[in-house]
């Protein structure tokens, strides 16, 4: 567990006192590109922090208030203390607010989200003079979350590409999404564990279908910043959704029906839910399932936003 040290008074006037960050959710994998395309939406979570003279407080609002951990195993709580380390402090006692909208275990990059910022929150409360850089923060996220392909969109927004390099430090670039590409996230009601998700791969797969994804992830790139019109092609997948569509049957069998009406449908994520990329509005009446909850969300563009006052007074908490 994260030990707390110190006051918001040890630290001086220029700590600074409240960092508002939000970010958000993220759809992984985008069909063919597996633990490296990610896709930022338009659904948030936004998370308030500031220096307490009392130690640690954390509230929690909406998804998950009541079930996570509200001290120092919260994984805002964590990020926040791992950045503070990296500049070589520790996390003083601090009163966090979070106010979360995206799933958990949804496959919309909820833990993505609280790590990347919690990790944006540590930076922002630094003293001045302190600094960690957005490689760091990125490096930092990656660390945490195992692979970066939820944390490159969350930070940066878009359409993002993020692969883990020879030395094991991550590295993302980032597209701009073609404006006639909207997404429809079909969100199940039901949860799934990625680390479940993962085990249900094989540790090899044929030639024959790693060639066909790498043919599909590169038109992907294409499709979804130049020509909407690939989509449904590029969005073919061989290496993991196959082989997870057992553990999420409805699931899958919504992907399918979708894809067999020409959408480009996908798994988003580790799943259970459905991404949909489409160039005109999706009748959502017509696509309801039981288990799911249909809705036009817009890309995001900006990526993660952080909102700094140090004019502000710790609070008490």
């Amino acid at each position: 567990m994260t030990e707390f040290v110190g006051t918001a008074a040890d630290l001086g006037a220029e700590a600074a006192a409240t960092v508002t960050v939000r970010v958000p959710a993220t759809s992984a994998n985008l069909g063919p590109g597996y633990d490296c395309f990610g896709l930022a939406i338009e659904r948030y979570d936004e998370a308030v922090a500031s220096l307490s003279p009392s130690g640690l407080r954390v509230d929690v609002e909406g998804i998950g208030a009541g079930e996570v951990p509200t001290d120092g195993r919260h994984l805002v709580v964590r990020a926040m203390a791992l950045a503070w380390a990296t500049a070589g402090l520790e996390l003083p006692g601090v009163h966090l607010r979070c106010r979360n909208r995206i799933p958990h275990g949804g496959g919309q990059g909820s833990s993505a989200a609280a790590i990347v910022a919690g990790l944006l929150l540590g930076r922002g409360l630094l003293p001045t003079g302190t600094a960690l850089t957005d490689d760091d923060i990125l490096q930092l996220a990656h660390r945490m979350e195992g692979h970066p392909d939820n944390v490159a969109p969350a930070l940066l927004g878009g359409f993002t590409l993020a692969w883990t390099r020879a030395d094991g430090t991550a590295a993302a670039v980032r597209r701009e999404v073609h404006p006639d590409v909207r997404a429809v996230v079909f969100t199940a009601s039901q949860s799934s564990s990625t680390h479940h998700s993962r085990a249900l791969l094989p540790q090899q797969v044929p030639h024959v279908d790693a060639a066909a994804n790498v043919a599909a992830a590169a038109l992907m790139v294409h499709a979804l910043t130049t020509d909407p019109g690939y989509l449904l092609e590029a969005t073919g997948d061989r290496l993991h959704q196959p082989y997870r569509a057992g553990a999420m049957p409805e699931s899958a069998a919504l992907m399918q029906d979708l894809r067999s009406e020409g959408i480009a449908a996908v798994i988003s994520g580790a799943g259970p839910s459905v991404l949909a990329l489409v160039r005109s509005e999706l009748d959502l009446n017509r696509w309801r399932r039981p288990g799911f909850v249909a809705a036009q969300v817009p890309v995001c563009t900006a990526g993660a936003t952080v909102t700094t006052d140090r004019s502000a007074r710790p609070t008490s908490g």
